[in-house]
């Protein structure tokens, strides 16, 4: 009997020692093709950026003589609607630096100058609604990676980072920059100043920089680029160059932001404390951040929405600490999700980049957790990913949680390989650890067609039975136990006639079996949307799919939206979606409005309503979340967050003001808060004030 067990030990151990290597040889052989499908070096756009020594206001007047000398970088061509046809309108835009910041200038010129829209006045708030631009600046000019930063008449700042050529996108990135706008009978212009100590970047004489500009249009759907044609705006690899640049290293070489916060809670005693952040430029490539005693009081609490699956939610973490640099962790099978630590009181991240090499550390203490009746825990990820072939990359990571004197987590690496400009492949191959030391293997493998119009992949992934078991410690796994296959079709159609503007249609088709070969799953879906030219879209989306569970599941729905001026902010939309749920006949009605009430003030209201039939344990709910935002200015507002959900009894609102006087990271907040608490539960927080002073030194 014994014999017989070891025999089955070492069988299904050879069949994991087989597995590991079939994946790492795929990788490995896809990696050697991969010179075999490279493009021929196509012609690069290149602009020239000027050196000044005079000062310049950025007031988006262009009035700096400067600016009439600098380089003139125009013939914008289109994205879309018509890829690579010149741009609608013309827009010229100028380059200038000096040790300290590097400016642009942008003479946005319109047909129609009285249409040009400005409503955004939220920083980070998705431009592209209004009539904005656009800056991207691969500083290592590595074909995959850069930094972005879009701003639109009023000055509203949107930044962050695009990583491994396109495949991540984030905008919680914050940079010391300056932008203004102004409007002109010709159109709008705009000025930026970006601080060059926010940026990483080798110093030296004749520097090149990746580089690309961007307008966007959108009463005409219309996006313009000047390198191109693009096959995405994130395709890095398509950008041209800005040359001319000698950088020697920023001046100044740390941050000190100190802060301290004050909370009154009804019914319990005043609190006081404060706290450190601390950013350390080592060198121009190399940085640190250190955290003591973080405030995450006064973070907006998660807004209530419906889930209609029996899978946990991936919510958006909202946490400045673990924000700032957090593209480079994330991964198709997530094996570090920062929802998983709690409130901390301490931490430090690392990050540096030398040649091809990148990498990236994070650690952070937690708190007891009285709630949850959790001990102290320290979290530990380390990445690591290296460039290979021209826009290509091949990474490592390792997250590990250290609780009660034991590990969980989870290693593994993955790769991102451009095979050409729109044919792409990834794949990563992943080990977990702790309780379970068996089944724990997870990987992926994933050919994808991405161009300016379509998408279309496959994917097969292995995930073992006990892999999420130990992973989800530090990472996100929905659901383990599984062999799955899916493919995703997109695909968008340009009309531009009659009263049709664009046709966009999508499919995704799904299906898994446990490791023992039990089909658990497929699923269907279908979406279909169109945009008509007097600013109304509608689509219908549909969804079929079987669930196996403690008995067979076939559920169903059926979705209608219409919406309008859905192109711009300001908008409405409003869908109604009916089927069937784990054996509960269900209504859903969704609505949500955007308007601009003045320049200064505008307001956001979302709309759920559920209806289960039969009802057994009272899900049917209410959910309403409304927005506010007054801003005096970029840098003085009040924001007003409130949301009810009728199944749990919840009531929840937030008042906060804000002062930026350092932007963005010296300010002064003020907020209210009463009903606050985790998703799906009913808070019993009463009435609170907190008041917070932050200085950065």
């Amino acid at each position: 009997m014994a014999s017989d067990l070891n025999s089955l030990n070492k069988a299904r151990h050879f069949k994991k020692g087989l597995l590991a290597f079939a994946v790492y040889a795929v990788f490995f052989g896809l990696a050697c093709l991969r010179p075999l499908f490279s493009n021929q070096e196509k012609l690069v756009k290149r602009a020239f950026a000027m050196r000044t020594n005079d000062p310049v206001k950025i007031d988006g007047r262009l009035e700096e003589p400067a600016w009439g000398q600098a380089q003139e970088i125009t013939d914008f061509i289109q994205f879309q609607p018509e890829k690579g046809q010149l741009a609608t309108f013309k827009t010229i835009a100028r380059v200038l630096y000096n040790n300290r910041y590097l400016y642009v200038s942008f003479e946005c010129h319109d047909a129609e100058p009285e249409k040009v829209v400005s409503r955004l006045t939220k920083r980070d708030s998705d431009l592209k609604a209004d009539d904005s631009v656009s800056l991207f600046l691969d500083t290592f000019h590595d074909r995959r990676n850069c930094y972005f930063f879009s701003t639109n008449v009023l000055g509203t700042q949107l930044d962050g980072r695009i990583v491994e050529n396109g495949l991540t996108t984030d905008n919680t990135w914050d940079g010391i920059w300056e932008s203004a706008g102004q409007r002109t009978e010709f159109g709008w212009t705009a000025e930026i100043a970006i601080d060059l100590s926010s940026l990483k970047f080798k110093p030296g004489e004749g520097m090149v920089w990746g580089f690309n500009l961007g307008r966007y249009i959108p009463r005409l759907l219309e996006s313009d680029f000047w390198a191109g044609p693009l096959e995405s705006p994130y395709k890095v690899s398509q950008y041209g160059e800005l040359s001319g640049l000698s950088l020697q290293p920023a001046e100044k070489k740390y941050q000190v932001i100190p802060h301290v916060i004050g909370k009154a809670e009804e019914g319990k005693p005043s609190e006081l404390e404060g706290g450190l952040d601390v950013r350390l430029a080592l060198s121009q490539t190399f940085s640190s951040n250190l955290t003591i005693n973080p405030d995450f009081a006064t973070v907006e609490a998660d807004q209530e929405q419906v889930n209609l699956t029996r899978f946990e939610l991936n919510l958006p973490e909202k946490r400045n600490f673990f924000l700032e640099g957090s593209e480079i962790y994330r991964q198709r099978i997530s094996l570090f999700y920062s929802r998983r630590i709690g409130d901390i009181s301490g931490g430090v991240k690392f990050y540096g980049k030398t040649g091809k090499m990148e990498f990236s550390a994070l650690s952070a203490q937690t708190k007891k957790d009285e709630l949850k009746a959790e001990n102290p825990a320290n979290f530990t990820v380390f990445r690591l990913k290296s460039d290979i072939f021209k826009s290509s990359t091949l990474g490592f990571l390792v997250a590990n949680k250290h609780q009660n004197g034991k590990d969980k987590g989870s290693i593994g690496l993955d790769t991102s390989l451009y095979f050409t400009d729109t044919f792409k492949f990834t794949g990563q191959l992943a080990l977990s650890y702790g309780d379970f030391n068996h089944d724990n293997w997870a990987f992926f493998l994933r050919p994808s067609y991405d161009s300016a119009t379509s998408h279309f992949h496959v994917r097969y992934t292995y995930l073992g039975k006990y892999f999420g078991d130990n992973a989800n410690a530090v990472g996100f796994i929905r659901d383990d136990n599984r062999h799955e296959l899916d493919s995703a079709l997109e695909k968008t159609f340009w009309i531009k006639r009659k009263v049709i503007e664009r046709i966009a249609y999508d499919s995704n088709y799904n299906i898994y079996w446990g490791v023992d070969r039990t089909l658990r799953s497929w699923q269907i879906d279908q979406g279909l949307e169109i945009d008509l030219k007097n600013k109304i879209a509608c689509g219908v989306d549909y969804t079929n799919e079987f669930k196996l569970y403690e008995k067979k599941f076939y559920n169903n729905e059926t979705k209608f939206s219409l919406g309008y001026n859905t192109r711009e902010w300001q908008s409405a939309l409003f869908s109604f979606g009916f089927g069937r749920n784990f054996d509960l006949d269900f209504k859903l009605i969704e609505g949500k409005l955007n308007y601009k009430i003045t320049e200064a003030l505008s307001m956001e209201y979302d709309l759920t309503r559920l209806v289960f039939q039969p009802d057994p344990e009272g899900e049917s709910t209410w959910i309403h979340v409304f927005r506010a935002n007054y801003y005096f200015n970029k840098d003085l507002f009040l924001k007003v967050f409130y949301q009810t959900n009728s199944a749990i009894s919840k009531q929840n609102i937030q008042l906060l003001f804000v002062y930026r006087f350092q932007p963005p990271f010296g300010l002064v907040q003020i907020a209210y808060q009463k009903g606050t608490a985790r998703l799906g539960e009913k808070g019993t927080q009463g009435h609170t004030i907190f008041l917070k002073l932050a200085l950065m030194l």
